[in-house]
């Protein structure tokens, strides 16, 4: 079960943010981590990125280039699905 922890810091005036030591320490978050800032309007979360290791990263494509040629899926047709997000949020 998750662990709850909070305390209270400061917004600066470049508006950076201190991580608590504590929290820091029982994430293991280090200096120069990654994090996503994700906000619904009321609350701001942040949640550390974690970046696959190469031979991580080297499975998951693999897996999906398999799954793109079962689909018989090509270039072209990834070339022509980002296009359509693109023009979907303009």
């Amino acid at each position: 079960m998750s662990q709850y922890m909070s305390d209270i810091t400061a917004l600066s005036s470049k508006g950076q943010v201190v991580l608590p030591k504590a929290i820091r320490e029982s994430m293991g978050i280090d200096t120069g981590a990654k994090l996503m800032v994700i906000s619904d309007g009321n609350s701001i979360v942040l949640k550390p990125v974690v970046m696959p290791d190469i031979d991580e990263f080297r499975k998951m494509m693999d897996s999906a280039n398999k799954l793109a040629k079962e689909v018989g899926m090509t270039e072209g047709d990834i070339s022509d699905a980002i296009k359509e997000v693109r023009k979907r949020r303009k």
